[in-house]
């Protein structure tokens, strides 16, 4: 499994929260997503890593941007993911 950090400029309230988790869930195959204004970025856990360039469209396409992107192996949590 891959933890990709996606940071993000722009979220301001839970529903761009939303927003973002819903854009991601729509165009990539992924086990969880989880967006954070207070953090601005959202991070994502998926079988295979993430295309940046793709990943970058889907961002602006919402109306927000993409200021970064990290990699690493997720680790499992005591109850999953």
């Amino acid at each position: 499994m891959i933890k990709t950090i996606v940071g993000i400029d722009g979220m301001m309230c839970s529903m761009c929260e939303a927003h973002i988790n819903d854009a991601i869930r729509n165009h990539f195959q992924v086990k969880k997503v989880k967006a954070s204004r207070a953090k601005a970025q959202a991070e994502v856990i998926s079988e295979n890593a993430l295309d940046e360039d793709e990943l970058r469209k889907v961002i602006d396409e919402t109306g927000y941007t993409l200021t970064g992107v990290k990699t690493e192996e997720a680790k499992k949590g005591l109850f999953g993911w």
